[in-house]
């Protein structure tokens, strides 16, 4: 597999991760051994890198990951801290960054974590100076070794990019969430910031396999935040009315290769931006990571068919989430 590099932590990753929301909650029941066995399978197929958060599963996630990881060395983790708090400015404290990473510490098994990023904080969040001099504090007293960010919007990335010792900015981006190329990739690849590509599939609407007929489970956010009930509607379908994703993937269905999956093409578009360090879609099984990993051996995608992706994004998604995040 392809390896890019965090320019300003000097490690390589390979360009398709594995983003393990999936194996702690929110998308249905997933055991802890078909947990295990996704992992197993991802790093089989050549994932170096995993993203993980605290408030998966409340913990549940990075514990599963922590137990898998170890002595396995090459395998990158990051983390994300912040969700289990009511989302309010004053809750990003020193105290409250110490007790958090030291949780997650704990439940990935090690002294010093490689890299924590704030978790879609308040806005507010990204522009205090204060927040950072904290971040800093963690790394000299060794509980984390950098920090980066994950965001909602453009303008909390321009933010976080701006900012000396931020490595990393995780961002929504997909065949139906453009923005992110217009400025926040340009911007990151001049300052050295690595760019983690998140909801690359948009919560499965690239896959393909969903129709209008589809249900999802009670515990599944694609049932219960589609209006953004219990977090950022954006994070669900990346925002996009599902009629119009479903119309969307229509006029895309075309364009993909033959003997390549809808998802793999997704993700395919993806690695072709220059400046993404790497895309973490996630898996629910063994064959969703092998599957997804394989999309870094297909070809790039001729010039024409991205011409036609954006096409279609101009013409039915555009106008409805452009200007939102």
């Amino acid at each position: 597999m392809e390896n890019r590099t965090f320019g300003k932590l000097g490690r390589s990753v390979g360009v398709v991760g594995l983003g393990a929301w999936q194996l702690g909650a929110d998308w249905g029941e997933v055991s802890e051994a078909d947990a295990r066995a996704t992992l197993a399978a991802a790093v089989d197929a050549g994932v170096t890198f995993i993203d993980t958060a605290d408030v998966y599963g409340d913990g549940r996630s990075e514990q599963i990951v922590g137990s898998f990881v170890k002595d396995k060395p090459g395998l990158t983790v990051f983390t994300k801290m912040g969700r289990r708090l009511p989302q309010e400015h004053d809750n990003y404290n020193l105290d409250n960054f110490r007790a958090w990473t030291d949780r997650s510490r704990a439940n990935l098994g090690v002294d010093t974590l490689e890299l924590v990023q704030l978790h879609c904080p308040p806005t507010s969040v990204y522009s205090s100076d204060q927040v950072y001099d904290w971040l800093d504090t963690l790394v000299q007293e060794k509980r984390i070794a950098a920090y980066g960010v994950s965001v909602e919007k453009v303008e909390e990335a321009l933010t976080a990019i701006a900012r000396p010792g931020v490595a990393s900015v995780q961002i929504i981006l997909n065949a139906l969430r453009h923005k992110p190329l217009e400025r926040v990739l340009p911007a990151a690849a001049a300052a050295g910031v690595g760019i983690i590509a998140r909801v690359p599939l948009a919560s499965g609407l690239l896959t393909g396999r969903y129709d209008a007929n589809t249900t999802f489970a009670t515990d599944d956010h694609r049932n219960y935040n589609r209006h953004g009930d219990a977090f950022d509607v954006g994070e669900t379908f990346s925002g996009v009315d599902y009629e119009i994703g479903l119309e969307a993937v229509r006029r895309l269905r075309p364009l993909v290769p033959e003997n390549v999956t809808m998802a793999q093409f997704a993700l395919r578009w993806i690695i072709d931006q220059p400046a993404v360090t790497v895309v973490i879609p996630g898996a629910r099984n063994p064959e969703q990571a092998r599957a997804n990993a394989a999309s870094a051996d297909l070809a790039p995608l001729s010039p024409e068919t991205g011409e036609m992706i954006t096409a279609v994004y101009d013409e039915l998604i555009r106008p409805q989430v452009h200007d939102k995040w």
